[in-house]
């Protein structure tokens, strides 16, 4: 097997962890590409494992399981997920315990927070300890009056879900969580830490999970710095596919560089 630009990509068949972005690298909305029911059918023959690693914290697991099921793909439990919404949970318990933290976000995202031990409030306080600011397809302008009030007159360490600039749609694609909080910043003058990928946090946290060297793992995704950042990051193989935000113009301008280049995961042979 050979790569968009005539790499040789015989080492596909050697991968046992197949870690896939979503938006943009297996479905837009609501279509699941070609190609991906297949992939995964493969990959269960192999006896291989996959898991989705999504920057997108607008849904819970529970949530994604549901989505994914309706688009045809079935038989998927918790093990096959890790959000940025997850990784914000690790990153607040050890770090605030059981304060309070005020939290921007979608309502899954918010009940995701609070199911798994969070204290969490989506009003203007004083007692917070900490901001998390999500991507939100159901941000208001109290909502974001509420989050510039919130850094204005706190000073408190303030998180952000992921740093994408726009989330692929069907027309196009819109504002993401980086930009969101750029808007912040200029309203504020406050910026974010930034927690899902290109931070290699997801990647090696299911690694270890489930016992894989990073020889036998495999990074999809199609944006380079997120997806195949967090890929370099974490020192394993990564695929980047041009059926979501990349171009190969991306590619080609960006110091982080992908193992290969695909149109699409229909065109991954293992």
């Amino acid at each position: 097997m050979k790569d968009y630009f005539g790499k040789d990509a015989s080492i596909l068949k050697d991968k046992k962890l197949f870690l896939f972005d979503m938006d943009g690298t297996i479905y837009c909305e609501n279509h699941l590409f070609d190609g991906v029911l297949e992939l995964l059918q493969a990959i269960t023959e192999k006896e291989g494992r996959y898991a989705f690693i999504t920057n997108n914290p607008t849904k819970s697991v529970k949530d994604y399981i549901k989505k994914l099921e309706m688009l045809g793909i079935h038989g998927l439990t918790e093990d096959n997920f890790f959000t940025s919404a997850q990784a914000a949970v690790m990153i607040f318990k050890e770090k605030f315990g059981d304060d309070l933290i005020y939290a921007q976000g979608t309502r899954s995202f918010i009940k995701e927070l609070q199911d798994n031990g969070l204290t969490v409030t989506e009003e203007y306080t004083t007692n917070a300890k900490a901001i998390l600011v999500a991507f939100d397809t159901e941000i208001t302008a109290q909502k974001m009056r509420t989050t510039c009030e919130m850094l204005t007159k706190n000073d408190i360490p303030y998180y952000a879900t992921n740093p994408d600039w726009v989330c692929p749609v069907d027309f196009g694609s819109i504002p993401d969580c980086g930009s969101m909080c750029f808007g912040y910043e200029k309203a504020t003058k406050k910026a974010p830490i930034f927690i899902g990928k290109p931070e290699p946090t997801m990647i090696l946290t299911i690694m270890e999970k489930f016992g894989y060297q990073k020889k036998e793992v495999l990074v999809i995704g199609d944006r380079v710095y997120t997806d195949i950042a967090s890929g370099v990051n974490a020192g394993v193989d990564t695929i980047c596919v041009l059926s979501g935000e990349a171009t190969l113009q991306d590619i080609a301008d960006s110091d982080i560089k992908p193992t290969f280049v695909l149109k699409s995961v229909k065109d991954i042979q293992i």
